[in-house]
């Protein structure tokens, strides 16, 4: 469970919650079904028709991914990459199939099998980064689903604030009326940027860095088995795939590192 995600969305309606309150609002008065049905249902509805249903059932996963804590360590790769490069240089390239067979992740895994097989360098880059390629797009379909939802809630708000106002208008000649329409007219827009800003933009975000933070893991591991397949010696490897990474990141490396050799990690 990613903490971020979850204490971000807590705080957002505590907050929104907060300001009610502080201001003298009355909770029971922000809540309607019928603007909780035209803003999030009209939202649903139209994010169904602008992508393919197998994409639209997808979207509960999506969501789900936004709370998964996922580790995509860069340093974490640059060491099983330079294991491997250490393996290659003593034992030869066939060794690494075993080793191999005991890595979780497809993607290395599949990577270090290619090599074994001999497969031409080129083509090895090729074959990987189409994969990586699809990876991207799945990922973006998910973000743009996220984004395009953003898009409709605040609009579907104000479609429910014009339904609201119409009925005002339409018991017009009874004053007492007025307040509780207005009122009633005016939260389906509360709805609507509550939906946006609270909910599906920040996910969205969080789910572009999540992807593009796997995408820099995977370009190190195609850099780092086409290296190791180069023959290139695992000093060279190591310096040539921590340019990937922010310079932070290159000291904690420094640091994990020297206490490895230390023997205290």
């Amino acid at each position: 469970m990613d903490i971020a995600t979850v204490v971000g969305l807590l705080a957002g309606i505590f907050f929104t919650i907060y300001g009610v309150y502080s201001s003298g609002g009355v909770i029971a008065s922000y809540i309607n079904i019928p603007s909780i049905i035209i803003t999030l249902g009209g939202t649903l509805a139209s994010t169904l028709m602008s992508y393919p249903l197998k994409s639209f059932l997808n979207l509960g996963n999506v969501i789900r991914n936004a709370f998964k804590e996922k580790d995509f360590s860069p340093n974490k790769i640059i060491e099983e990459i330079i294991n491997l490069a250490n393996v290659a240089r003593k034992e030869g390239l066939l060794s690494l199939e075993e080793y191999g067979e005991k890595i979780n992740d497809d993607f290395l895994k599949k990577g270090i099998l290619l090599i074994v097989d001999g497969t031409d360098p080129e083509l090895v880059r090729n074959i990987m980064e189409t994969e990586l390629t699809f990876l991207e797009d799945r990922h973006a379909e998910g973000q743009r689903m996220l984004e395009s939802a953003a898009t409709f809630a605040p609009a579907f708000g104000m479609i429910g604030t014009l339904v609201g106002l119409i009925n005002m208008l339409r018991t017009l000649s009874d004053p007492s009326t007025v307040g509780p329409q207005m009122s009633v007219a005016l939260v389906t827009t509360y709805y609507g940027s509550i939906l946006a800003n609270v909910v599906f933009l920040p996910m969205a975000n969080k789910l572009k860095i999540v992807g593009n933070k796997e995408v820099l893991v995977k370009e190190l591991i195609i850099e780092g088995l086409l290296a190791i397949q180069a023959g290139e010696n695992p000093r060279i490897i190591e310096e040539k795939l921590k340019t990937f990474v922010s310079p932070q990141m290159r000291k904690n490396y420094r640091e994990q590192e020297q206490l490895r050799r230390e023997g205290v990690i």
